[in-house]
């Protein structure tokens, strides 16, 4: 007689010679048949995988059998100390049986009798049988390290032809149980990509083979990966506070071996929202803003090839461009006769020139303004002064790089109105250098006004 076709394709057998329902069952009193044929396994009539054991026995041909009762003895049973009948065949013809009711690597026993309407064989030999152990995972794994938030595992392909898929499991060093991470389709598929990590973070992985019927191996290996570190953070950043409409900012050259370009970001407070202003390979940057005294806040940080970037929001730098010069302060205004003098104090080092901004203004509506720059004294005589009018002065200070400063307190003069104004002659004071305004002759007043004014703030003379 034919016996077992190749274990290749027990699987299908498996599922379709199962043992049909439980009933008929025994009897509660036995009556024996001792004329009954006996069933006898063949020579290969055990077949055993991990969640499954098979037999095949020989045919049956005695027309009075109806079926054969199978008896089983397992571990799981608690209490049972020998076989009970645990599952019915219908029919004579049937020669093959399978147990699904299995666990791995458990041992069982077995024992088989023919029955009919009223009667039962002997019973057969028993047999124990071991189920096959849990179904090894892959026999190698290997994990690469190092990359950016990122975990690589390569593996080879599992042997077992049954093996459908592989499951993923992750666990960290702060974490007690392992977390499913994944499920990789098909058997030959040998690759798996854990992305989205932390920098600098150790990650343990290990892969379960799961086979078409269900059944999970043990572990593999377990392998590490350590995620790439950030780049280190940039040190000894620097600004300047005294450079002309810009600032100048530079730092220490990045260690980081696959190094690319460092990242400026720049902020108008300490706490507010940093905006990149430049993406640079060298390790300095001027920043040009056309405000004088303007600050800034500034970090840097470094890029590395993978993009990965160097923590920076802890190292934050203030930067300011070269403030205005302080102003003049005015110490002196008077009208002399047909000219009006001022003097000031320089009150910045500095200061390197001045500068006159002079309104005129004679009736309601009629008001002139002019310039004079490059005075370097601290005296200004203005002889372009007419009668009954009103003559406001400011006095500004440029420093070398020609920045102007805020202008001084503003003071006023006020001349008599039907007065002829005597121009009278200009002299200097001691060493003082003078500055003078010409202006075309005018009319000789009869009278020669003459005030001093020295005053903190705005200076009002109108009611001479």
């Amino acid at each position: 007689m034919k016996l077992w076709i190749p274990s290749t394709l027990l699987t299908a057998s498996l599922l379709i010679l199962s043992g049909c329902g439980t009933s008929p069952k025994p009897e509660d009193i036995v009556v024996i048949d001792t004329t009954l044929p006996i069933v006898e396994l063949t020579q290969n009539g055990i077949i055993t995988d991990m969640n499954a054991i098979a037999f095949e026995w020989k045919n049956i041909q005695d027309p009075r059998v109806n079926g054969i009762y199978v008896y089983k003895k397992s571990p799981s049973y608690e209490g049972q100390s020998s076989l009970v009948h645990t599952d019915t065949i219908e029919g004579r013809f049937k020669t093959h049986y399978v147990d699904s009711n299995v666990e791995p690597d458990t041992k069982y026993s077995y024992m088989f009798k023919t029955f009919t309407q009223d009667s039962q064989s002997e019973q057969s030999q028993i047999v124990s049988v071991n189920s096959l152990p849990v179904l090894q995972s892959v026999a190698w794994i290997h994990s690469i390290t190092g990359m950016p938030r990122t975990a690589k595992l390569i593996w080879r392909p599992h042997i077992n032809e049954k093996v459908k898929e592989y499951i993923v499991e992750r666990k960290t060093l702060e974490e007690e149980t392992w977390s499913k991470l994944s499920v990789v389709k098909g058997r030959l598929n040998a690759e798996f990509i854990d992305d989205e990590l932390n920098d600098n973070y150790v990650y343990m992985y290990r892969l379960r083979a799961v086979t078409f019927d269900g059944i999970i191996s043990t572990p593999s290996q377990i392998v590490k990966v350590i995620t790439k570190a950030l780049p280190k953070s940039i040190e000894n950043i620097k600004t300047t506070i005294n450079l002309p409409k810009r600032i100048q900012i530079n730092w220490d050259e990045s260690t980081t071996k696959d190094f690319k370009l460092y990242y400026l970001y720049r902020s108008e407070s300490v706490d507010g929202s940093y905006e990149l202003i430049a993406t640079l390979h060298n390790n300095i940057f001027i920043d040009k803003i056309e405000e004088d005294g303007r600050s800034y806040f500034y970090r840097v940080s470094a890029v590395d090839k993978d993009d990965l970037e160097s923590e920076h929001e802890k190292n934050s730098i203030a930067g300011m461009t070269l403030p205005k010069p302080l102003a003049p302060a005015i110490v002196e205004a008077q009208l002399l006769g047909s000219k009006i003098e001022l003097k000031w104090s320089k009150t910045d080092s500095r200061s390197k020139t001045f500068v006159i901004r002079k309104k005129h203004k004679k009736g309601w509506f009629d008001e002139t303004q002019e310039e004079f720059e490059g005075i370097v004294g601290n005296t200004f005589i203005d002889t372009n002064i007419l009668p009954d009018s009103t003559y406001r002065y400011m006095v500004y200070s440029l420093d070398e790089n020609k920045i102007k400063s805020e202008a001084s307190v503003e003071v006023k003069i006020v001349t008599p109105e039907s007065t002829e104004i005597q121009k009278a002659p200009i002299k200097k004071v001691k060493d003082e250098v003078v500055s003078e305004y010409i202006p075309e002759p005018v009319a000789a007043s009869k009278e020669e006004a003459k005030d001093i004014i020295s005053v903190p703030e705005e200076l009002d003379l109108s009611g001479l």
